[in-house]
């Protein structure tokens, strides 16, 4: 059988009502060329309609790039289930319009739903999510009216072994586009340049196994037999088609059009520096949480903000001093910024997304930094929603579930804020227009409740005050040297903290343009409970 075909002949194999899945990780493993071309197909056909699209994270750029494409396409989608639209303009918008109906699952429980699928089981069962909007306690994942309104669960709550568990049902993927390196004529596929390992093989077996179609698009299809054994990451059996793909639509990642082996663990490429951060309130923020890191653990960074934290801990000369781990599979190296989010610069390894996000789910991670929108009085974290625009929590929820040790960052207001850095601390001349420390928060990404039944250590970070999560609720434990504690930090707050007697200030090098300083020793104290600081 000839598997190789044009991406036009690709793109009308996908029929109404069908299930789509496709694949990538922000810019990067993304069937670029397929997805144009079913943009195309519909644009001369009007077909096909009523898709059910099944992704794990965002797929493109933030600009349109990658599978915006398809949502501009009056009909095509009347379901979405997905983990992430951050990058996903042309989604977030036809969810917010409701337009389509869209539920969205914690990126873990969604590579388990496509095992599920390929394994033939029922469905996919896990205790990620408990207490979050994925619960159907809490919205069973539902991102807007529509979906509300629609009647269909895709969770359930049930318990196995004493244990409350999400259960998520199996059903069949019709038609997948995933991307490879190189394809050859009996369609086994190479990742080779590929920045990551993301869902293509867990995808393309749900596929195959439900008895859809699995087509591969490739950068060069090669002669059969030409592909090392060892490099096959999926066997011809399992793909029915390949496509080579146009190379302006064939790209190793969306940030740029060049291919970086350093990137897909090909090349060690010295003198890949952090990029530096100058001094402002974010970079307060890095370096408070910097201060909170354990040498010889293994820690996760988040998207955004939390990425500042690698370029302070190479700054203070400490960053070998432990493992970066990004949800997406690579561990080490220079995480990228940005659209790039989701590859390393020269990597240690490269682990399987589905794996690492098991491992995360089983407590593998000492310690994760990520970004906030809203904290509530119980400590729960939204990070998911925005003002009723829901873009998913992608990682979040895998990432922070079991982690022994948790610093959620950023300012303390959102909006434009002016907050003026001096010698020892901050002046807040101006306040954000709106408050992230909330009553309730718009949706529950992080379970405060949660993590303090099982013990975790929670520090939420700003750079005017450090609050941390306990028994009795969110406490105030530092706040920094010319900020008002009833101005700045308490008449923006919907919720009373708990104020301890006396509270330390925050240690006054975080505000200073010099390095920190920071040892090996330090940490080690800092870790134990010794650090010392004067007090209010």
């Amino acid at each position: 059988m000839n598997k190789r075909i044009t991406a036009a002949q690709a793109a009308a194999l996908v029929k109404d009502d069908m299930t789509l899945t496709t694949t990538g990780f922000n810019g990067f493993g993304c069937p670029e060329d397929l997805i144009m071309s079913l943009a195309e197909h519909y644009d001369q056909t009007r077909h096909p309609l009523n898709l059910s699209l099944v992704k794990c994270t965002s797929q493109g750029d933030g600009e349109g790039r990658g599978v915006s494409h398809l949502a501009e396409k009056p009909g095509m989608f009347r379901e979405l289930i997905i983990s992430h639209m951050g990058y996903d303009p042309g989604l977030r918008k036809i969810v917010a319009e409701e337009k389509v109906t869209c539920y969205m699952l914690p990126l873990g429980n969604l590579m388990q739903l496509f095992r599920a699928i390929a394994g033939g089981l029922p469905g996919a069962i896990s205790t990620t999510g408990i207490g979050t909007f994925a619960d159907p306690r809490f919205g069973g994942g539902k991102a807007n009216q529509k979906t509300k309104e629609a009647g269909k669960e895709i969770v359930s709550l049930v318990e196995l072994g004493g244990k409350e568990c999400l259960f998520y049902p199996s059903f069949p993927v019709d038609i997948c586009f995933i991307r490879a390196t190189y394809g050859d004529e009996d369609g086994n596929l190479s990742i080779r340049n590929e920045s990551m390992n993301v869902e293509q093989f867990e995808v393309a077996a749900a596929t195959h196994n439900s008895g859809g179609i699995v087509v591969a698009q490739v950068d060069k299809v090669v002669k059969r037999g030409t592909i090392p054994a060892q490099e096959v990451f999926i066997h011809g059996f399992m793909v029915d088609y390949i496509v080579e793909g146009r190379p302006e639509y064939s790209r190793q990642g969306f940030d740029t059009d060049l291919f970086r082996p350093e990137l897909a663990g090909l090349a060690n490429v010295p003198g890949v520096p952090f990029e530096p951060l100058k001094l402002s309130p974010p970079k307060v923020c890095c370096r408070r949480a910097a201060m909170e890191l354990k040498p010889h653990s293994l820690i996760n960074l988040g998207i955004g903000m939390p990425g500042g934290i690698g370029s302070v801990a190479d700054e203070e000369g400490i960053s070998d001093l432990f493992t970066l781990s990004i949800e997406c599979g690579p561990l080490g190296g220079i995480p990228l910024r940005g659209v790039g989010f989701g590859a390393a610069a020269n990597p240690e390894a490269m682990y399987r997304m589905a794996d690492i996000l098991q491992l995360y789910d089983g407590g593998a991670l000492d310690m994760a930094v990520l970004g906030f929108a809203e904290v509530d009085r119980l400590g729960n974290v939204n990070a998911s929603s925005f003002h009723g625009r829901m873009v998913g929590p992608g990682g979040f929820i895998d990432i922070t579930q079991n982690v022994r040790k948790l610093c959620f960052i950023g300012t303390f207001t959102a909006g434009k804020q002016q907050v003026d850095l001096t010698e020892d601390g901050v002046q807040v001349v101006t306040q954000g227009p709106q408050k992230k420390f909330r009553q309730d928060v718009e949706a529950i990404t992080f379970s405060g409740q949660e993590a303090v039944k099982k013990g975790q250590e929670v520090l939420y970070i700003t750079e005017r005050a450090v609050f941390r999560l306990e028994k009795a609720g969110i406490t105030l434990v530092e706040i920094a040297r010319g900020v008002d504690l009833q101005r700045d930090i308490l008449d923006q707050m919907e919720f009373q903290p708990v104020i301890p007697p006396q509270v330390p200030f925050m240690e006054e090098r975080l505000f200073r343009e010099a390095p920190m300083g920071l040892t090996p020793e330090q940490l080690e104290q800092a870790n134990a409970g010794q650090r010392v600081r004067p007090v209010v």
